[in-house]
């Protein structure tokens, strides 16, 4: 096969062929069903006949009653059935977006005291007030004192800097 483009004039006439072939294809699909629609309403809807008597008459009545009692059960169930496909059908879409890993949203963080949490749990009928210190051991601080040394005259602290100031001068 040669590696050659196909041109837009031979594309187009290619399509345009492809849409001339549905085209038919699809004129004859509707006459098949129509053909298939006349042949079933013929095989299962007899024309009645009119002529007779009113207990002929009564009797035609009575069978195309039945029948029309069948046909409204058949489209039931087939609703029925239609209606479990489609929901079978929602089920395995969501299952295939679960398995394709669709990114779930970050949940937001609220901030929310325990009573607030545990009256949502709970509900309003249950006040509870949770009080988490109440129940803490009760420590007692140590204080501890500084010589007083330490806090001493600031001016002895300046005479000991400009010691430390001489020592660098002099180098």
């Amino acid at each position: 096969m040669s590696d050659k483009k196909m041109t837009s004039s031979r594309r187009h006439h290619l399509k345009s062929l492809m849409l001339q072939i549905a085209a038919g294809w699809i004129v004859q699909e509707t006459k098949d069903i129509a053909a298939a629609k006349e042949a079933y309403m013929a095989e299962n809807c007899p024309t009645p006949s009119v002529h007779g008597d009113q207990a002929t008459l009564m009797d035609t009545c009575k069978k195309i009653h039945a029948l029309i009692d069948r046909v409204d059960e058949e489209r039931y169930d087939l609703e029925i059935k239609v209606g479990k496909a489609g929901k079978e059908i929602d089920d395995l879409k969501i299952k295939v977006i679960d398995l394709a890993g669709v990114k779930k949203p970050a949940l937001k963080k609220v901030r929310m005291s325990a009573d607030a949490m545990l009256k949502a749990l709970l509900g309003s009928k249950h006040t509870v007030n949770l009080d988490l210190r109440a129940n803490l051991k009760q420590v007692k601080k140590e204080v501890k004192e500084e010589p007083a040394e330490a806090v001493g005259d600031w001016r002895k602290n300046i005479e000991d800097k400009a010691d430390r100031k001489k020592m660098f001068e002099t180098s």
